[in-house]
């Protein structure tokens, strides 16, 4: 069974107020108190002299369950929200293969389901890993990453719905491990939701509770665990408000939703469960057994709506 054998999560510590972004990103006094009151986003994580690839590989440098299993890494996935995210040639993923010394790993990137693309990758290592063969004892291991850099405008907010941080995070996977076992996983990719393609936004808006809710209720049902089952919720952090009406949309109560990082980071891309993950490690929210759920939207030419049900 898919697992995640060891998270690690890195956020830059320089914190920027929404407010010093109006001018850059050409928003309205309104528009920014739409952020700050109305979804709860007050600054976010920029560090301007870090490149991407020292981002990956500063998450990386906290996962310590890697050093001296470097040999046994098949696979590096790198989920990410944006196609393209350095100028030809560069390839910050390779770039940090060989800095990490998994050169001989089959590296590829996921970016299909923009911020919902780093559960893809989670689920499709478990897949790669569980069909590899291997020797007693060497159990393969996929390393998947996320971590962008606010590098266009674009890049940097969601308008009147997010504001993106830059920061990344590493995690190790494995087909059978005993700890964060994945029980299920549901997605919906609704290509109707074409907005970067000149969809009404507003209908997508419509749609987006209902659409996420039904994810969460078909990964519930493939996992056999009821909402009341479910010790926590490790959102995306698209904003607060979402967060509260998607609660009231479902039953489930608002306090079993981590969403203690949307204040103070912001939506970090395809980060984001697993900077939730750590908070809730952090505050000792998660025993041997609970199960929780994760939750994740990308939009772009396109949306996709994703879940998934772990045991701890």
């Amino acid at each position: 069974m898919t697992a995640i054998d060891a998270v690690s999560v890195f956020l830059p510590s320089h914190r920027v107020p929404i407010e010093t972004l109006a001018a850059p990103l050409r928003l309205t006094e309104m528009q920014i108190r739409l952020f700050r009151r109305f979804h709860g986003l007050t600054e976010v994580r920029r560090d301007p002299a870090r490149s991407l690839p020292d981002l990956l590989l500063r998450a990386v440098d906290g996962l310590t369950a890697l050093r001296g299993a470097e040999h046994r890494v098949r696979f590096v996935l790198y989920g990410r929200a944006f196609p393209v995210v350095s100028p030809y040639p560069a390839n910050p993923l390779h770039d940090v293969c060989r800095a990490l010394g998994l050169s001989h790993a089959l590296a590829f990137t996921l970016t299909q389901q923009s911020c919902a693309s780093a559960l893809t990758a989670i689920e499709v290592a478990g897949r790669l890993l569980a069909a590899e063969p291997h020797q007693p004892g060497e159990e393969p291991l996929a390393l998947v990453l996320t971590g962008e850099k606010a590098f266009t405008r674009d890049a940097q907010f969601i308008p009147e719905t997010s504001m993106f941080s830059e920061g990344a995070s590493a995690c190790l996977v494995s087909a059978h491990g005993d700890r964060d076992r994945l029980l299920a996983y549901a997605c919906a990719q609704r290509g109707e939701f074409d907005v970067a393609g000149g969809e009404s936004p507003a209908r997508f808006q419509r749609a987006y509770r209902p659409a996420l809710a039904d994810v969460i209720g078909r990964a519930l049902a493939d996992a056999g665990v009821g909402l009341a089952d479910l010790r926590l919720v490790l959102p995306h952090n698209v904003n607060l408000m979402t967060w509260k009406r998607l609660c009231k949309l479902i039953g489930l109560p608002l306090e079993k939703v981590v969403l203690d990082n949307i204040t103070g980071a912001g939506h970090v891309y395809c980060a984001d469960a697993f900077v939730n993950y750590r908070t809730a490690r952090e505050r000792d929210l998660l025993r041997p057994g609970d199960r929780y759920l994760v939750a994740a939207v990308g939009a772009g030419d396109g949306a996709t709506f994703a879940a998934m049900v772990f045991e701890h």
